[in-house]
């Protein structure tokens, strides 16, 4: 068999890091680690190709070639992946689909051949075992969880990791929260479930020998669901191994925002390496939190919590939501002092919305306030349900959170107040690379000469390379980040 894995193009949000990325050359974020991670599960007699879209076109050539596409995706690629459905059908390709995307929606597509839904160690080999005897069926799915003691290493000799800013690793799935907006637990589950410590260092490791050297981000969406075998088994191992090999990587993950309550996690995670972590904040609001069972969050100093998270060497990224049927008018000034004060710097605040299937989607249908299908996107102004503030004034408050908190004055008077009290736990002196020279010299010519926050680019430039040298490098980064924050924000305006 020739199986092509086709990754849809993402379309330009705040997480595709479209704008920032062209300072550093590369194009794009993250490579497609569900679709590399099946490729092997497939066969070893089976050729393999992936391509993808964020990277290159898909040919009539590679259709050509191919006796299936396995076509897999998030909700924020749905158009996308349409196309490809498209093209595969007038070519007269078979489609197979799965992954998130199709798992929760795949009544909505027309013109796959086989769906091999929920998670892959499952179902896949169904699928192989029924093409191997000629009686593939239309649908594969279960309501089982995978033991993730079954996941391969992934293919990464199928990419060019040198076209991505960073490489990823995913140690578990599931989360054992179950906020009311949010289908991790309807794809997942709510009992945390990891890989062993020797597979998380054999993905490390496998990374390390391609020749990568850089950021690696872990993908769990709760990194610290299982925290007794984060503590016991997984983090030594990786504090372990990165002292080894002298810190070849940064790390960074995602985490509810109780992880301040444990400083022995915190120490450890400092000393693994772990420099970035982005928290689901979603509302400074009490009756918010409350109303969509943000369970982490409820009842304490959130301000306090960053803190603690900032303190112990992390850059906090934060994710803010507006548009809960709790939020008063004054929501939105509210939200505007409380980034300011956390010094989140990379604050993502987007709409409501109800993706398919979450306790918030099925409670809005039977208030018969759904409107149409879940666009995946935090910044395209969308909504799908009716909220019950009134709409332009929920619009027009989310659009001035925008203005304000990526202003250059407002953003940059951030990057300069974190940076002036940030202290990693661990020094990473790592060499000084020839992208990170471009996009010093882009950021330059790019903010610093044509951009409207010239004045404030230059402020930091000096201030952060005397004041505070061993940050330069992320006030560089900050800058370029905020670049893209804007563009994406003026775009949707």
């Amino acid at each position: 068999m020739n199986i092509l894995l086709v990754c849809p193009e993402y379309p330009d949000t705040f997480w595709s890091f479209k704008h920032a990325l062209r300072f550093v050359s590369k194009k794009a974020g993250q490579p497609p680690l569900g679709l590399l991670t099946v490729a092997a599960l497939l066969p070893s007699g089976w050729k393999k190709k992936l391509v993808d879209l964020n990277l290159a076109e898909l040919t009539a050539m590679d259709l050509g070639w191919a006796d299936y596409v396995f076509l897999g995706g998030m909700s924020i690629q749905a158009d996308s992946a349409r196309e490809v459905i498209r093209r595969c059908n007038e070519a007269g390709t078979k489609v197979v689909a799965g992954g998130p995307l199709f798992t929760a929606r795949h009544e909505e597509f027309t013109g796959v051949d086989h769906f091999v839904l929920n998670e892959a160690e499952i179902t896949l080999p169904l699928f192989i075992d029924d093409v191997m005897h000629g009686r593939p069926k239309p649908l594969y799915a279960s309501d089982e969880w995978a033991d993730l003691a079954l996941t391969p290493l992934p293919l990464w000799d199928l990419i060019d990791a040198r076209q991505y800013a960073t490489m990823n690793v995913q140690y578990s799935r599931g989360c054992p929260y179950d906020c009311e907006f949010c289908d991790i637990t309807v794809l997942y589950g709510r009992a945390p479930r990891g890989k062993s410590g020797p597979q998380v260092i054999a993905e490390m490791e496998a990374l390390y020998e391609s020749g990568w050297r850089g950021h690696v981000f872990f993908v769990d969406d709760n990194f610290i669901g299982n925290r007794v075998k984060l503590k016991k088994e997984i983090l030594p191992l990786i504090i372990r191994w990165m002292e080894e090999r002298d810190y070849p990587f940064t790390l960074g993950t995602e985490a509810s925002l109780n992880l301040s309550d444990d400083m022995v996690l915190l120490d450890m995670m400092a000393l693994a390496g772990f420099e970035e972590v982005f928290v689901g904040i979603e509302s400074p609001n009490e009756e918010s939190l409350e109303e969509c069972w943000k369970i982490p969050n409820k009842g304490r100093d959130l301000i306090a919590s960053v803190r603690k998270l900032q303190r112990a060497g992390l850059q906090v990224q934060g994710g803010f939501i507006v548009g809960f049927d709790h939020d008063p008018l004054s929501i939105f000034d509210t939200l505007i002092r409380f980034i300011s004060e956390s010094g989140i710097v990379v604050a993502m605040v987007g709409l409501l919305n109800a993706p398919v299937n979450t306790r918030l989607y099925h409670r809005l249908g039977r208030e018969e306030r759904l409107l149409k299908t879940f666009s995946g996107s935090n910044t395209d102004f969308s909504m799908n349900f009716i909220p019950k503030m009134n709409d332009t004034a929920l619009r027009d408050g989310y659009k001035k959170i925008l203005a304000t908190i990526y202003s250059p004055k407002e953003y940059y008077r951030r990057v300069t107040e974190f940076l002036r009290t940030h202290e990693p736990l661990r020094q990473h002196r790592s060499p000084l690379r020839y992208a990170q020279l471009k996009a010093l010299s882009r950021s330059m010519l790019l903010l610093g000469v044509i951009g409207k926050e010239r004045v404030y680019y230059w402020k930091l430039f000096f201030w952060s390379l005397f004041r505070r040298p061993r940050h330069f490098s992320a006030a560089i980064t900050f800058a370029i980040y905020g670049f893209h924050f804007r563009r994406v924000f003026e775009q949707y305006l």
